[in-house]
């Protein structure tokens, strides 16, 4: 198939004045899969490779030559950021054949939505949250919007793929489908896709339709990566046979000035001067810290401020403004961010990426590093390392730069194995059951309990879910009156149910903390948790403020700009790092191989590091003597299997090995005292492993272990059960257990 010819005239159009010479790989490859089959589609490519006008190319041509009588094409994507970039480009893309382009969140107007319900057309650009929002409050309006809808586009799909807001995007779909009366095609787009046949079955999931995923040449991938290690004070690893980077020099220390130079920051501060640069950093706190430090470093050295912040709790004006800024290509400029900046935006042309420190996964490593390398230029990203000298007498597990040791794994696995993190399947998704059972009430008003069941159940993502699993949820619901019982024997939201329900923050599913909103006269900076009393400090926005009254009715802070340095609070929880990122980590420190990307101070650091893991024996023995009963297991398990790992030692094996204080330092390594020998370890956690124990044994006894957003609503039994069955990795657990004591017999 001559895939261009096919296309619609202004499609060929669009591409003639767009000055491409041919078409890609991914859109030959797209348009057969889509003008060929009726199956969905999958489509990886590099970043800014045109997966998207890959796909809608033949999706528009589709409904050029045949008209949808509602709603054509819903897009989903994970960000209000991205839905705003594509929209520009695909109206431009749809203007010529009258083809209509609708953005729906919270940000777009009111009038633009009362468009579309009056006239459903064209391509709907919408976020999950938003989705729910329009199934729950425009329930009679779903089968006018979207009946005739021909196609789903997820944009990002990888971001859905290991929690729950993936499967509530599922979900959603699923309900409205079977609400509209529609089956369309699904067309999943992602740079960062690891097994894409189990990510295939995950699109697939209810709609009744296989996925294939067209094969192409993509072209040869060129990185310019470094890495350096930096600790925060001097001296610097290796001092005596390399020179230390040139550092910013800083005045006397002032309320304005950081107390000492942090070289690792010292050295982005001098590679952004006269660039456009991304500063990634892994949470919300640390990209706070790494703002205000690097404008003090301006301030001190007599240069204009040459930073912006962009992360989740800043208000749309200052993400937007930094959103902006990234576009202009005559900008120099550098954006401290986090994941928000991690999926598709358009950042125009970006000189490098900064990374501190190591993101916890092979999929934020490459999308990050995708930001860069646009207009035909190399992805190019410079990872920072840092930590603390460690302490004069301090154990065997402080001796280990473990941030450097993981971003090194993070880049191997990708470039040895093509690794990147599966779909996250076999979770027990009570805390969505509990979601999606009250927004199809919501939406829906009265049913009978078997009615409601039939609704819920049967969606994919419950598919672990019994019968009487959901009984008891709907019993527990009734007790606390989320549900009601009407007169003829139906369910209703209950009182309690419509406080929850009729609070805009429902139609998230990911966890939220209570936000203050953050002012500073009438401007809005964003929101924080656990605002400080009447007179202290706060940090966000990448300065510092002073608290001038807060409004706990109203959840309102009121502020003034000061200078100083302090640390921000967002609530920001821990990253899932996969089972093989640790694997690796193992493998880098016991092998001599050398990494061309590294840089001399990381270079020196990590030939510490080996010479450490050597003298200690930690190879081939995870458990290390630290001396008298003190004790540290390094198990190289991922964070589930290690918090599985964790609760079995104390559980099951507490009180035969005679543990005490275990100290974990998730998912690096556990210290602990213990009364037996190393043999005889081995041999007792083997033979509790070998035992054929219920999951729910490793609960601790009247323990609710709250894990998602609605857990606090469902029944302590299910709770439980969604944790020891649907969290902790207790199969990959009891493997690398066994594998002990082989290895220790052998």
């Amino acid at each position: 198939m001559n895939v261009f010819d096919r296309y619609a005239p202004f499609i060929q159009d669009y591409i003639y004045r767009s000055g491409w010479a041919a078409l890609r790989g991914v859109q030959n490859a797209a348009g057969e899969a889509i003008f060929g089959t009726r199956d969905n589609v999958l489509l990886t490519a590099s970043t800014a490779s045109g997966k998207t006008e890959a796909a809608f190319f033949p999706i528009l041509t589709l409904m050029d030559e045949d008209p949808p009588k509602s709603v054509g094409a819903l897009y989903i994507a994970p960000l209000k950021a991205l839905i705003n970039d594509q929209f520009g480009r695909l109206t431009e893309l749809c203007e010529e054949a009258g083809i209509p382009v609708t953005r729906w969140h919270g940000d777009v107007p009111q009038s633009q939505k009362r468009k579309l319900l009056r006239k459903p057309a064209g391509i709907l650009q919408i976020t999950p949250e938003s989705l729910e929002s329009l199934m729950i409050n425009k329930h009679m309006e779903i089968p006018s919007l979207f009946s005739d809808l021909r196609f789903i586009v997820i944009d990002e799909i990888h971001s859905l793929l290991r929690g729950d807001r993936g499967m509530q995007t599922f979900c959603l779909i699923e309900r409205l489908c079977k609400t509209a009366g529609c089956s369309p095609r699904r067309v999943g787009l992602s740079a960062t896709i690891g097994e894409p046949e189990a990510a295939g079955r995950f699109l697939a999931a209810g709609s009744g339709r296989p996925t294939v995923i067209p094969g192409f040449d993509g072209g040869k991938e060129v990185w310019r990566l470094s890495m350096e290690h930096f600790f925060k004070t001097e001296p610097q690893a290796g001092e005596e046979e390399t020179d230390v980077p040139d550092l910013p020099a800083l005045e006397p220390p002032t309320d304005a000035a950081p107390k000492a130079a942090d070289p690792g920051l010292g050295y982005i501060f001098e590679h952004t001067r006269g660039k456009k640069c991304l500063i990634f950093t892994n949470t919300r706190e640390e990209c706070e810290a790494v703002c205000q430090s690097l404008r003090q470093y301006c301030e001190a050295n007599h240069e204009p401020d040459r930073f912006l912040i962009h992360h989740g709790n800043l208000s749309a004006s200052y993400r937007e403004s930094a959103e902006a800024e990234m576009k202009d290509n005559d900008s120099l400029l550098s954006v401290c961010a986090t994941a928000t900046l991690e999926l598709g935006i358009d950042v125009g042309k970006l000189e490098r990426a900064f990374q501190i420190d190591a993101p916890f996964t092979v999929s934020g490593f490459l999308q990050r590093m995708g930001r860069t390398g646009r207009r035909g230029n190399p992805s190019e990203m410079w990872f920072v390392m840092r930590e603390d000298h460690p302490e004069p007498r301090a154990m065997l597990p402080d001796m280990i730069p473990w941030y450097l040791i993981q971003g090194i794994a993070l880049v191997q696995l990708y470039i040895e194995e093509r690794f990147v993190e599966p779909p996250r399947t076999g979770r027990l998704p009570y805390s969505l059951l509990y979601h999606q059972t009250m927004s199809t009430l919501a939406s829906c008003g009265e049913m009978t309990p078997g009615e409601l069941a039939s609704r819920v159940l049967p969606l994919h993502c419950f598919h672990r879910v019994s019968q009487e699993d959901y009984r008891l949820l709907l019993r527990h619901l009734i007790e606390i009156d989320h549900l009601s019982r009407t007169e003829n024997g139906g369910l209703i939201v209950g009182l309690a149910g419509e406080r929850v329900v009729n609070n805009y923050k429902f139609y998230a599913v990911f966890q939220e903390n209570v936000e203050y909103s953050v002012r500073s006269g009438p401007e809005e900076l964003g929101t924080i948790v656990k605002p400080p009393p009447v007179g202290d400090k706060i940090a966000i926005a990448g300065r510092v403020w002073v608290v001038e009254e807060v409004d706990h009715k109203r959840r309102e802070v009121y502020c003034t700009l000061v200078k100083g340095n302090i640390p921000a609070y967002f609530g920001d929880v821990a990253g899932d790092i996969h089972t093989r990122v640790l694997e690796r980590m193992y493998g880098v420190l016991r092998e001599e191989k050398s990494y061309p990307y590294l840089m001399r101070q990381a270079v020196c650091r990590l030939r510490e590091a080996r010479d450490t893991f050597l003298k200690a024996g930690i190879e081939g023995h995870p458990l290390v003597h630290l001396g008298g009963n003190m004790w540290a297991l390094f198990p190289w398990l991922g964070s589930y299997a290690f918090l599985a790992l964790e609760r079995f030692l104390k559980i099951r094996c507490g009180e035969r090995l005679g543990l005490k204080g275990l100290n974990p330092s998730r998912p690096y390594y556990l210290q602990f005292t213990m009364k037996v020998s190393e043999t005889e370890f081995y041999r007792i956690v083997a033979e509790e492993a070998e035992k054929d124990f219920d999951p729910m044994e490793l609960v601790y006894p009247k323990e609710v272990p709250v894990f998602e957003k609605y857990d606090e609503y469902l029944p302590a039994e299910l709770i439980r059960k969604g944790f020891a069955l649907g969290v902790l990795d207790i199969e990959g657990m009891k493997q690398r257990v066994l594998g002990w004591s082989k290895s220790s017999t052998s």
